[in-house]
């Protein structure tokens, strides 16, 4: 018998040659590395797909925020003016803002300093099972 062994064939293994067995080995692990990245990709699709979806939402979310923020500074600006002049009230409303953006840049660079790579990929490459690596037989 020629075809792949499979549970339901009647396949006397003793009769095959070790080359036949190992083409079989190679040709299933072939196989198997060919679903596997198609199921890969298939993953990647729908998971880039719910990004985009997100991301989307989360740009409505920005344009959203920032009117509001505008609209709030513009109200601050508003109310000050009538305490005390338009142009002190400006400059009260901008040093607000760059006090704002200072803290948040500080936080951001805090936490991009603390990123260490990519830790999936490591843990994946730590995962690849002993019989895929070369055999170097103890000799270096």
């Amino acid at each position: 018998m020629t075809g792949p062994a499979t549970g339901t064939d009647a396949v006397d293994v003793s009769q095959r040659s070790f080359g036949d067995l190992m083409g079989q080995v190679t040709r299933d692990l072939s196989e198997l590395m060919r679903q596997e990245t198609q199921l890969a990709k298939a993953e990647l699709r729908v998971e880039a797909a719910k990004a985009g979806r997100a991301g989307g939402m989360y740009t409505a979310a920005g344009l959203a925020g920032y009117l509001a923020l505008a609209f709030l500074s513009l109200a601050l600006y508003r109310a000050l003016s009538h305490v005390m002049d338009s142009g002190w009230a400006g400059l009260v409303v901008a040093v607000l803002w760059a006090l704002a953006a200072a803290v948040l840049y500080t936080a951001a660079r805090s936490r991009m300093n603390q990123m260490r790579g990519l830790p999936r990929t490591a843990e994946t490459v730590r995962q690849i099972p002993d019989a895929l690596k070369p055999d170097t037989g103890g000799l270096r």
